[in-house]
């Protein structure tokens, strides 16, 4: 995890971990569409991410504590990527991002999952996230 950053202010330093054209998508895929597999992110993401950029932001999501990358039980040559408690404290600001797009961007529409947990609320919210924590955390966190 990074310790040094050009500033003290916090959203300089959020954006040092998030703000680039694909990390907060392949969040987004982890969390919305359960893509946990370095194969699913690749080829099945709208936005065509290239695969060096993917491994690239995944191996820093790893560093930066956000997910996990363990050996998939299933096929040994599989890894599979699990959120940790700091990337499901990212659905509120995704939720946020989403609303935000749907206000403002013309061509957007709140969809699926995203329109249903922002209208059923903080108690909608958290009950996904503890749903995320189910899915991704071992069961000792």
């Amino acid at each position: 995890m990074r310790t040094s950053h050009r500033s003290e202010c916090v959203i300089n330093q959020a954006l040092e971990v998030l703000g680039d054209q694909w990390t907060l998508l392949v969040i987004r895929d982890i969390v919305f569409v359960n893509r946990r597999h370095f194969r699913e992110l690749l080829t099945q993401s709208v936005e065509g991410v290239a695969s060096n950029i993917l491994a690239d932001r995944l191996r820093k999501l790893v560093q930066e504590g956000i997910i996990t990358k363990s050996d998939d039980p299933t096929h040994k040559q599989k890894a599979i990527y699990s959120l940790t408690e700091k990337g499901i404290a990212l659905v509120p600001l995704l939720l946020e991002m989403a609303a935000w797009g749907n206000e403002y961007l013309p061509t957007s529409k709140l969809q699926g999952l995203a329109r249903t947990l922002k209208e059923g609320g903080p108690e909608l919210r958290a009950e996904f996230m503890n749903e995320l924590r189910k899915t991704h955390l071992p069961a000792s966190e």
